[in-house]
């Protein structure tokens, strides 16, 4: 019965996705490990982290490239621009709120993402990448800080 309970939860899986979570979660509250399609949750597992990386890089470079533009575009600063600083990284702190192993991935990534950053400000102001230092002059410290836009 336990094979083909499992079998019927791992089919569950690609036919009706929200049924099967609650049947995994059903069976973990339980604590009845015998009918858990092991696989799948495994790998949705995994998935989720990934997916909060994926979210931090994100969140990163959208503040990392209008930090740049502020800087390097002064000419056409915007309000939208500090909006868009603020609100991503209030979405950061929020993660690392919940999730405090993350700020470490974030300063794991940083230099990598403040060249994504670079790469993307260069394109959508139309300026040469040389234009953007090549060095990032400010910290991950500077980035997060809500009171600081500007490289003295």
């Amino acid at each position: 019965m336990t094979t083909e309970f499992t079998a019927k939860t791992k089919c569950l899986y690609d036919t009706d996705y929200y049924l099967w979570l609650q049947q995994t979660a059903k069976s973990l509250a339980n604590r009845d490990f015998t009918t858990l399609d092991l696989d799948n949750l495994l790998d949705k597992i995994e998935s989720l982290g990934k997916r909060e990386k994926k979210a931090i890089k994100s969140k990163l470079r959208i503040v990392l490239l209008h930090l740049l533009k502020w800087n390097y575009q002064v000419n056409k600063r915007s309000q939208s621009w500090i909006y868009s600083i603020a609100e991503h990284r209030q979405r950061l702190y929020d993660d690392f709120e919940t999730s405090p192993s993350l700020k470490r991935y974030c300063q794991d990534i940083f230099l990598q993402v403040y060249q994504e950053g670079r790469k993307l400000a260069a394109k959508e102001t139309g300026l040469s990448l040389n234009h953007f230092p090549e060095t990032c002059l400010f910290s991950l410290e500077n980035i997060l800080d809500e009171n600081w836009l500007e490289i003295s």
